[in-house]
């Protein structure tokens, strides 16, 4: 099977660049050009095209970008279990996961992984839960380090709950408070983490009728935090997701207490590459002790 088109192709998509697509896969911009008008004379329709910075995928290679990671993907399935009969274990996993999970969980799951198979490369790819979703979705991640949620499309495993806390400036009222009623944070200027969209925070409000005064929106949970310290508002999110950062902030338990469930998403446990199977085994393993 040689999809050496198919990875001209996804890999000009991802990076913009054909000379960048190039460095990747060792090969010369000329070659990746050869591969990829190859593959659109075998298609018979344009894939990319070009743009002031550089390429990108034409509607048509919008819709074939998923099929054509796919197409790898199970390529890269078929070497590794070839590898596994000769006693090898090769390949490659590509993880989604929140950045608060990468931090404290999966460096550790990493590291065993490394120790028990060198020849498997790990890459992480961060993001807040929609980010994840599509990863999976578009075969760009193998397997989602996530938190639950009832439409989940996926084999789902799940690992740990992480409490909901409310986030507060130190000289907040209920900064020494045992509990935060959650219903007050409709009185605060509310900053909303993931790109305005926190799917667990906007989960939990809206699961008690909470429609909170938004005074701002952030793409990244350092921000959220920062501007919390610095007294222009406060949040709902999960302990761990603060632990990464070393604010001067209040967490306070919110009540009723809510929490959300960490655990691994992937496509299909059954049908999964031996390398990402290994992965997922190992990383149950290390955070179950």
């Amino acid at each position: 099977m040689d999809t050496s088109r198919y990875r001209a192709f996804v890999q000009a998509s991802d990076q913009g660049s054909l000379s960048k697509a190039a460095k990747t896969l060792n090969y010369t911009p000329s070659g990746v050009s050869q591969l990829i008008t190859a593959l659109e004379r075998d298609l018979g329709f344009s894939v990319l095209e070009r743009n002031p910075h550089g390429v990108q995928p034409t509607s048509e290679g919008s819709r074939i970008l998923p099929a054509a990671r796919a197409v790898i993907q199970e390529e890269e399935r078929l070497l590794q279990v070839s590898s596994e009969i000769k006693g090898l274990a090769i390949g490659q996993v590509t993880i989604g996961s929140y950045p608060s999970v990468a931090a404290h969980w999966l460096l550790g799951v990493i590291k065993v992984f490394h120790e028990r198979y060198p020849n498997i490369e790990v890459r992480i790819m961060e993001g807040i839960h929609q980010e994840i979703t599509e990863w999976l979705d578009s075969k760009e991640a193998d397997v989602g380090f996530m938190s639950y949620e009832p439409s989940l499309t996926y084999d789902w495993i799940p690992l740990a709950r992480d409490p909901m806390v409310a986030a507060l400036p130190l000289d907040h009222p209920f900064a020494s408070e045992e509990n935060y009623p959650i219903e007050e944070c409709t009185n605060e200027a509310f900053i909303m983490p993931g790109k305005g969209q926190d799917i667990d925070t906007t989960r939990i409000l809206s699961r008690h009728g909470l429609s909170p005064n938004i005074a701002y929106e952030t793409i990244e949970t350092v921000a959220t935090l920062g501007m919390i310290e610095a007294g222009m508002g406060m949040t709902i999110i999960n302990s761990l997701a603060v632990k990464k950062y070393g604010f001067d902030l209040a967490l306070v338990p919110i009540e009723p207490p809510e929490s959300i469930l960490f655990g691994i998403a992937a496509s299909s446990l059954k049908t999964c590459a031996p390398a990402t199977r290994h992965f997922i085994d190992c990383a149950v393993a290390q955070l179950e002790e």
